[in-house]
């Protein structure tokens, strides 16, 4: 049983796909047919899958685990998210503008000007580009488009992004802008 301290999620299984244990999944890698290449994938309940063989067909990949020789074995896995340890994601082949999701969750989006709007809770692509989910204290969750208009700048070792507010559709009027400083606490000297 293996616990994962900071887990990504790599592929979601889907059915069985045929007699001899094999599942559809779809795979959140960029080629999805280098799902084995991250070593065993790992469910949260501690179980440990080695890929033997993978094939990407149209929409999925069609993958053969070890220990899963049955149609009934396969079917046991549908709806069973896999998950690598964070760490063995290889960094060397990032570009300068390049991040993983995992390493955006967390961080905190600030303005020019120190206003935080929030946490990022999540990172989402339904399909017309990347969006980020913000999340701050006693607000509801917004979306912002993870673009170069409206995050300027990623400080991984900070722990923050800093994004522009109308750009990111947070605010409607740079007259607005005021509005949140003015809400935020002023520190003592």
């Amino acid at each position: 049983m293996t616990k994962l301290e900071n887990p990504v999620l790599m592929a979601t299984i889907g059915g069985a796909q045929g007699l001899r244990g094999e599942v559809r999944a779809k795979a959140y890698t960029a080629d999805p047919g280098a799902l084995g290449d991250y070593g065993h994938l790992h469910s949260m309940d501690g179980r440990s899958f080695e890929v033997l063989e993978i094939r990407e067909t149209k929409n999925v990949v069609v993958v053969r685990f070890r220990g899963v020789n049955d149609r009934n074995a396969a079917e046991a896995l549908n709806g069973l998210e896999l998950y690598i340890e964070r760490d063995n994601l290889p960094d060397e082949e990032l570009e300068d503008d390049e991040f993983y999701y995992a390493d955006l969750e967390g961080l905190e989006a600030l303005d020019d000007k120190g206003v935080s709007y929030g946490t990022v809770t999540g990172v989402f692509d339904f399909g017309a580009g990347d969006l980020l989910e913000l999340k701050g204290p006693g607000k509801r969750p917004v979306l912002i488009p993870f673009s170069e208009v409206s995050v300027l700048e990623i400080d991984l070792e900070a722990g923050t992004l800093l994004i522009d507010p109308l750009a990111a559709g947070l605010v409607d009027d740079p007259e607005e802008l005021s509005k949140f400083t003015a809400d935020k606490p002023k520190k003592k000297k």
